[in-house]
């Protein structure tokens, strides 16, 4: 099974002679000698030389490294001049008319600036790639183009890697013809082990001293961006694009910019932790609690449990509950929300900005190829209306009856998350009712409430518990989420991503906030009274700690994120394959024993969850936003030292920005307003203690005794004995006029913090404009370049005679679609081949 790439010519490689050329491509493949064959073969050996391709023949262009139990072939392709320019006006590439001065900038760096402070972050990195005004390439105004006169550097290493895989993805192979296309379905079927393109060199430096320009731009990239000296530096994002594309350049754009943006968050939610810190000594309800001694004699939280006082050493529970839950909630709160806005809306303006720089501001999938998976197993073929081609075919009717079927899958595994919560409800339930009973824990714990410390510690455990089962249900269903896109048959791959993304988005949304949801919106909520509790699979529901269910939801949330990012951050720090890759081998080679890139999804997942933690529950965790910074400083470095280091060299895509990431983040940003406003106004205390402010007390004198009410006179004669519990309620067990007062003013309050940030965020919206100014008078001198150029080039050929004329039109024409004649054998004959020296390169 061989590929037709008559129109790439193998380079030459002897030994280590040449230059390590950047702009290679490589197919690599793997055979099993012949003398290492037993006479009856087993029937994965056969398999693997069946699945060999085809072998280059006349050519030098096959390089074989030996291993214990294998052959590895390497074959190393790059296009021509001619070929190069063909396929870039096929793909609309962008090429300089004009060099500008490089025009990168940060916010930070002006703020600075004009406050006169000195930039520590801002580096001098070398060979900083220059800025340019350019336009859409055409073969017929090559001369135009500035650099057009010096063939080996006019296209940049990215572009060559897209024209060079562009041709390997759409090449067909076989002997049909039909529906065997692209390099990519031969590599899902193990015919080639790789393809890729290499990396410019080592990334280590050299041992010698070297001039910074005389680096190559991994190790540029290696020295100034993946070290860990570096960590408070801004990254050189015009050499990630420059080195890995606009597609990877993006994702480190805007996780650059994210953690910049945690900054200020980071320093107010530690002002109000450390304002909760103070209020919580001065607060008035906490000393009442503490100085109640035997005045209030709590009901039991179990059948089985015994009465408690409130004012036994468990009452440092009201005292931790005012570290998150006062006035400086209600303002972290808004600040988030409105925070969120504005990230996103200057983050357009961010993108727009780099999408222009980087000359993918008009890009545009116009006839997306279909996917290599979907060619070969769409079930029929039409006729294309716009090309008139045919191509492969899959009904829409079937591919909605399988989404449909998929959307039952998707909602019967989020349907095992929510009974994973329950069971995590009911374990700490009756393991808060076997310590509470437990004689051994009673004598353990004489000396404090006991019945708190059981509490706390079942919402502990279950709160560990809760992420282990996070972490395992995401393994299992990112599998299925694969399996059940590919079945659905999407015809391109971004429709096919799309479909993937939001399918594990919405499932990891319900893995990762369904236990933080019930426990600031359910828990406690639907409790009943003594007499009459409400049970739930015939176990009582959970009441609130003393302290409330912010400081339970603040430590939820806390054991997840974070301990989620510990987990992370530890898989990426532990030893990779490929990291101890001998350094004599030749640099195909030791590539090829690099790990696979597998794209973006997981480090995107990671920071969308994450912003979800940091704005839809912040009013519960106002430290959130640190953690999250101090984790991203530590992300950055190691995802730059893993595209660097350990990974190959990925193909260099283009894109537009952070694609639909974008819109899941402006959704996360709208449900965090409303999920604050519930969580302060049924959640939070806040509410009930304003009441209480200006109706009783301003100092909040007897705070406690209003909050807590009376056991009904039923439940008192049956045990004789009475008892106090938190609700606002009367003797009969009736909610009181306080409760729906207060029902009022928190539906009110809801109201007017939602109609407040929402319009505050419509006038940022308003005033920030999407396209910065700069941007769009560059956008105007570009196509005033542009025009002028066409004008030049115009008035050149009316100067010219009608022969002179004929000619320049002749040479000026557009390229041919270069030819491609066929150079391969079929694969039995390949396999009779002898292998190359070792050294034997092939050159294009």
């Amino acid at each position: 099974m061989g590929m037709d790439l008559g129109i790439l010519r193998a380079r030459p490689w002897r030994g280590h002679e040449l230059p390590f050329l950047a702009s290679d491509f490589v197919l690599v493949w793997e055979t099993i000698p012949r003398e290492l064959l037993k006479p009856k073969d087993s029937s994965e050996n056969k398999g693997v030389r069946e699945r060999s391709p085809a072998v280059c023949r006349g050519c030098p262009s096959q390089h074989v490294s030996r291993m214990e139990k294998k052959v590895v072939h390497y074959l190393l392709l790059s296009a021509p001049w001619s070929v190069l320019c063909y396929y870039a006006e096929e793909l609309q590439l962008r090429l300089p008319l004009q060099a500008l001065p490089n025009q990168a900038s940060n916010w930070s760096a002006r703020v600075l600036g004009r406050l006169g402070i000195r930039n520590v972050m801002a580096e001098e990195v070398p060979n900083l790639p220059l800025d340019h005004y350019t336009c859409q390439f055409k073969v017929n105004k090559l001369q135009w183009f500035l650099g057009s006169d010096r063939q080996d550097t006019f296209f940049s290493t990215t572009q060559r890697h897209q024209i060079l895989y562009e041709i390997l993805a759409t090449t067909q192979y076989g002997r049909s013809k039909d529906r065997e296309v692209g390099v990519d379905w031969l590599l899902s079927e193990n015919v080639f082990s790789a393809a890729f393109p290499l990396h410019d060199g080592p990334f280590k430096l050299p041992p010698e001293e070297s001039a910074p320009s005389s680096l190559n731009q991994r190790q540029i990239l290696f020295q100034y961006w993946a070290n860990w000296r570096k960590w408070y530096k801004y990254q050189p994002l015009d050499h990630i694009r420059k080195y890995f594309g606009e597609k990877v350049a993006f994702y480190f754009a805007w996780l650059g910019f994210y953690t910049g943006w945690l900054l200020p968050a980071a320093v107010v939610g530690t002002l109000v932790f450390i304002a909760g810190i103070f209020l919580m000594f001065d607060d008035v309800p906490a000393q009442e609690v503490c100085e109640s001694k035997e005045q209030y004699r709590m009901c039991p939280l179990c059948k089985s449990c015994p009465y408690w006082l409130l004012s036994r050493p468990c009452s440092a529970a009201p005292q931790a509950g005012r570290l998150f839950d006062h006035g400086g909630t209600i303002f972290f709160s808004m600040f988030m929300s409105l925070w969120a806005v504005m990230f996103l809306e200057y983050w357009k303006r961010m993108n727009a900005s780099l999408a222009h720089r980087w000359d993918c501001s008009d890009f545009e999938d116009i006839e997306e190829r279909p996917r290599p998976q979907f060619t070969a197993m769409a079930p029929m073929t039409i006729i294309n209306p716009i090309t008139g081609a045919e191509e492969p075919y899959f009904p829409k009717r079937n591919r909605h009856h399988r989404i449909l079927a998929g959307s039952m899958v998707i909602i019967m595994m989020i349907a095992i998350v929510v009974m994973f919560v329950v069971s995590v409800i009911l374990y700490r339930v009756v393991v808060a009712i076997l310590l509470s009973s437990s004689g051994y824990f009673r004598f353990v714990a004489s000396w404090i409430c006991f019945s708190c410390r059981a509490s706390r510690i079942a919402s502990i455990t279950g709160s560990v518990v809760n992420l282990l089962f996070i972490l395992i249900l995401s393994k299992i269903y990112i599998s299925l989420a694969h399996f059940l896109t590919k079945w659905e048959m999407h015809r391109t791959q971004t429709k096919y991503e799309d479909a993937f993304i939001f399918k594990v988005f919405v499932f990891q949304f319900v893995n990762f906030y369904s236990s933080p949801f019930y426990i600031a919106f359910f828990k406690g909520k639907f409790v009943g009274y003594p007499g009459n509790y409400v049970n739930f699979l015939g176990v009582r529901n959970e009441e609130c700690s003393p302290g409330g269910c912010l400081i339970e939801l603040a430590q939820e949330l806390l054991i997840i994120m974070v301990g989620k990012q510990i987990i992370n951050n530890m898989q990426e720090v532990v030893p990779k394959e490929g990291e101890s890759v001998q350094a004599e081998k030749a640099p195909w080679e030791m590539n090829y024993q690099l790990l696979v890139f597998e794209g973006l999804f997981d480090e995107y997942l990671e920071m969308v969850m994450q912003f979800g933690f940091i704005t839809i529950f912040v009013a519960a965790c106002p430290l959130a936003p640190l953690f999250a910074l101090l984790n991203n400083w530590v992300e950055i470095r190691l995802d730059a030292q893993k595209f660097v280091c350990d990974y190959r060299r990925p193909v260099a895509e283009r894109a537009q920005g952070i694609g639909i990431w974008f819109y899941i983040l402006e959704v996360i940003a709208h449900l965090a307003v409303i999920s604050n406003a519930f969580l302060i106004a049924f959640t939070s205390d806040f509410l009930p203690r304003t009441y209480y402010k200006y109706i009783y007390d301003i100092n909040l004198h007897g705070y406690v005794n209003f909050s807590l009410s009376h056991a009904p006179w039923d439940f008192v004669q049956q045990n004789n004995s009475a008892c106090r519990y938190q609700a606002f309620r009367d003797l009969d067990g009736n909610f009181s006029s306080t409760y729906w007062q207060l029902l009022t003013i928190r539906l009110g309050f809801i109201i007017a913090f939602e109609h407040v940030v929402f319009f505050i965020a419509g006038l940022i919206k308003l005033l920030v404009p999407d396209i910065p100014e700069s941007v769009e008078v560059k956008v105007k001198r570009e196509r005033y370049l542009a025009k002028e150029a066409l004008a030049e080039n115009k008035v050149g050929f009316a100067s010219l005679g009608a022969p002179a004329l004929a000619a320049e039109l002749q040479l000026a024409a557009p390229l041919p679609p270069p030819v491609l004649p066929s150079c391969f054998e079929a694969p039995e004959r390949a396999a009779e081949q002898p292998a190359s020296p070792s050294g034997a390169g092939a050159e294009t």
